[in-house]
């Protein structure tokens, strides 16, 4: 590579942190071209010469909070054996990374800032995550799979409920209750 690719990558890569950086203190309303160009230390000006628009820089902050989350996920629990135990433990850590970075929860289930083929990505993330432990559970015939497209649809929707639920409301208040619902919410949905 290039002393100048280089210098664009590492350009590049300024904006995109600075963009990370106000979205997951700030949230999406204090996101503006200047105040992404102002945090990475450039113009604003200079923001287009690497960027189409403010649109390009959240859509790649996106596809990297999924890696951040995705991180988070492998690395919060110990992996089980294949199956609902692991479904739980992927769930609770990525509820976890939504209740420590709220405003990336906003970005990625009410905002929808970014396009929409990163937007789509989003929502079938989770369960992106957890196919591997779907297949099994199908393999093994714990489940069918017309019973796994169905608990799929619910544990997602049921997931974004609680978080939007805890995170927007305060409900529940104390985040032991949060924590107790979640586990009861798995237990409800995951049993056969």
């Amino acid at each position: 590579m290039t002393n100048k690719a280089l210098q664009e990558e590492r350009t590049r890569s300024y904006f995109i942190e600075a963009t990370k950086e106000i979205l997951k203190g700030e949230g999406s309303k204090a996101l503006s071209v200047r105040n992404i160009a102002e945090r990475a230390g450039y113009s604003y000006a200079t923001l287009y010469n690497y960027f189409k628009d403010q649109t390009e820089l959240v859509s790649l902050s996106v596809l990297e909070f999924k890696d951040e989350c995705r991180d988070t996920v492998n690395k919060s629990f110990r992996k089980s054996d294949p199956g609902l135990e692991e479904i739980k433990g992927i769930v609770k850590a990525y509820i976890s990374y939504f209740v420590q970075y709220p405003g990336v929860f906003d970005l990625f289930y009410i905002e929808k800032l970014a396009s929409k083929s990163v937007n789509d990505e989003v929502i079938n993330f989770l369960d992106t995550l957890c196919q591997e432990d779907w297949d099994y559970l199908m393999s093994i015939q714990h489940f069918t799979i017309e019973e796994v497209v169905g608990i799929r649809s619910i544990l997602n929707k049921s997931v974004i409920g609680v978080l939007l639920s805890y995170l927007k409301r305060g409900t529940p208040s104390e985040y032991s209750a949060f924590v107790k619902e979640i586990d009861l919410l798995l237990e409800n949905v995951l049993k056969k």
